[in-house]
């Protein structure tokens, strides 16, 4: 039961091409490598989406290699990381978002192109979550002004 939560949370957001900000490589990408024989054997010509791939690895979940099972388990674990970081940012920031950009259609990363275009009147509260969440890059610390004598 567990690895059916597991693939439901994973496949669906991954195998059809989401990305949850890994390190250098999609995860769908890993998913897709790691999976790649039972891709190829057990589910070869299943289409994607509407869960036809879950359903394919469920039903071949006994056959599944470790090296697959790890892929999913290690998606699944980023992508829960991901989302509890969007939770946290959006939380810290709805005022924000009520103010600024209201009138923004949400999705596709619109509402946070808002509070970037907004960044100079966005509260601080706000603008340290995204900093934490990693989902706005932390600005370079400003360089300390020459001592004197020194040339600029």
């Amino acid at each position: 039961m567990r690895k059916l939560i597991a693939f439901s949370m994973v496949v669906g957001a991954l195998l059809v091409g989401g990305n949850a900000r890994a390190e250098e490589q999609p995860l769908g990408d890993k998913v897709k490598k790691a999976c790649a024989k039972e891709l190829s054997t057990f589910c070869k010509g299943v289409p994607q989406g509407e869960g036809r791939i879950l359903a394919c690895f469920y039903a071949f979940e006994d056959k599944l290699s470790d090296a697959c099972v790890y892929a999913l388990y290690d998606a699944a674990a980023q992508l829960e990381q991901a989302v509890a970081a969007v939770k946290y940012a959006a939380g810290q920031c709805k005022d924000d978002l009520q103010k600024f950009c209201a009138d923004v259609k949400p999705g596709q990363g619109r509402g946070l192109a808002c509070l970037h275009k907004h960044d100079k009147d966005v509260s601080q509260p706000c603008k340290d979550a995204l900093a934490q969440t990693g989902l706005k890059a932390e600005k370079s610390e400003k360089k300390a002004a020459p001592a004197k004598g020194e040339k600029k």
